[in-house]
């Protein structure tokens, strides 16, 4: 059974259309998705969770077609879409009090040792976190109901070099065990580059290349110049991608 599946997958705005986008995330697996501004990564994401409604396409994730069985496939997810600003002046036991009310497999000594695990003051307010430590409280939220899919837009943005660190270490460990799975967006290639086991970029609404990290860079091999002696990185990929208009 795999993590996630994604079929054909279209969304038209007056000004941009995500067309067409297939992807498949086995479990224990990390996907980075990759793209310039306005390529389509968050679309994508709202639209698998379906806060905006697909105009095409099938999603299914840990083998359960949604939205028709959106609400058990909600009972399984973690996700992290642009922090939790919106609390900033709520306490995390507040904000952990009507979270754990709409999970049937809430357990509560898991959430208590994710807390200490990831040093997190239950009493503290939200506003008094890092950005890192905002996104281990979602973390540990999202661990405390059993999820076994993860959806990050952009989780290592604006953090320090230490931080970035810690989470990635982090999500190497969510999937070591091989029943969790991750897709995360990000402009941070290099991150991809140290965690990432396979790579999906968008470019205008359009999937432009997906496949095992190793297998995805070789495919770029057109890119090189004759000054290039290895492998291209994942930036260098993207940056000759976009100047040249390549088309693969």
């Amino acid at each position: 059974m795999n993590a996630l599946r994604v079929e054909n997958l279209t969304k038209k705005y007056p000004r941009f259309t995500m067309d067409g986008v297939s992807l498949t995330l086995e479990r224990g697996r990390i996907m980075g998705l990759i793209g310039k501004n306005g390529a389509g990564k968050t679309t994508a994401l709202k639209a698998i969770l379906h806060l905006i409604s697909p105009d095409g396409g099938r999603i299914e994730i840990l083998g359960l077609p949604c939205p028709e069985r959106e609400l058990e496939c909600r009972q399984k997810l973690g996700v992290v879409l642009g922090g939790i600003d919106f609390y900033r002046d709520k306490k995390l036991s507040a904000i952990t009090n009507v979270t754990r009310r709409f999970y049937r497999e809430w357990d509560e000594a898991a959430y208590r040792r994710y807390l200490e695990e990831f040093a997190l003051d239950p009493d503290k307010r939200v506003r008094e976190l890092s950005a890192g430590m905002r996104v281990k409280y979602l973390i540990a939220l999202a661990l405390s109901h059993g999820a076994r899919l993860f959806l990050f837009d952009e989780p290592t943005s604006g953090l320090d070099p230490v931080s970035r660190d810690e989470l990635l270490e982090l999500f190497r460990a969510l999937t070591a065990g091989g029943e969790r799975s991750i897709l995360f967006s990000t402009h941070v290639t290099s991150d991809l580059d140290r965690c990432a086991d396979d790579v999906a970029y968008l470019r205008g609404g359009r999937l432009l290349a997906c496949g095992e990290k190793a297998e995805f860079i070789r495919s770029f091999r057109h890119l090189r110049t004759p000054e290039d002696r290895d492998e291209l990185s994942l930036e260098e990929i993207m940056v000759r991608a976009e100047r040249r208009s390549v088309h693969v």
